[in-house]
């Protein structure tokens, strides 16, 4: 289950004072709030615990539509030397060769993104791009908005979620274990949670 935390003041005080949902317009661009977004990711460490992490610079932006998702889509550009997982030799271990080589990969980005409604929410599928390997990548997501907040501004929440397989983008580095098994299992789950803002409007205050 994916964490509400860093969001859950705006939602809740903008509940509180009546926020409404905006009126469908068409497609419109809306920039991603750092102050109020996660690009997590989570991976089994040692076949015992999941070990969390994020990046943290970013740049992205959405375009929606939610009465023609078919018109929506989305990008979001991060600089791998940001990752941090609360342990800085482990942040290091990972920025270099035997992982992300943030030296000679900088970035890691997630372009040409398409929206598709499905039972289980809507399933967002763009080209991931990890060190110079791009595959493709779908993240079940829930959206939430367009909603017109407290302090004049429009913007739309987003939850997503998805497997990757660190092998495919040639993030290879493990070590067995005496009894069986790996220090870092393959799968790596992302766990991203998106505010983003109406491009055109450019608030001055918010929480």
């Amino acid at each position: 289950m994916l964490s509400f935390t860093k969001r859950l003041s705006v939602w809740v005080f903008a509940a509180v004072l009546g926020a409404a949902f905006v009126p469908a317009a068409g497609a419109e661009v809306y920039e991603l709030d750092k102050e109020h977004t996660n690009i997590g990711f989570a991976v089994q460490h040692l076949m015992l615990s999941t070990t969390k992490g994020e990046f943290t610079d970013y740049t992205g932006s959405v375009t929606y539509d939610p009465d023609d998702l078919a018109a929506s889509s989305a990008e979001l550009e991060i600089k791998a030397k940001s990752i941090a997982t609360k342990n800085a030799d482990r942040d290091k271990h990972l920025s270099g060769p035997e992982f992300l080589d943030v030296d000679k990969f900088p970035t890691i980005t997630f372009k040409n993104a398409k929206f598709v409604k499905q039972s289980d929410g809507v399933a967002i599928t763009g080209d991931l791009t990890i060190k110079d390997v791009t595959k493709k990548v779908t993240l079940i997501s829930k959206i939430t908005g367009p909603v017109a907040t407290p302090w004049g501004f429009s913007a739309i929440g987003i939850d997503a979620q998805g497997a990757i397989n660190r092998q495919d983008f040639g993030v290879s580095f493990n070590k067995t274990l005496d009894g069986g098994g790996m220090v870092v299992a393959d799968e790596v789950m992302l766990q991203i949670s998106i505010e983003a803002h109406k491009k055109a409007e450019k608030p001055e205050e918010k929480q």
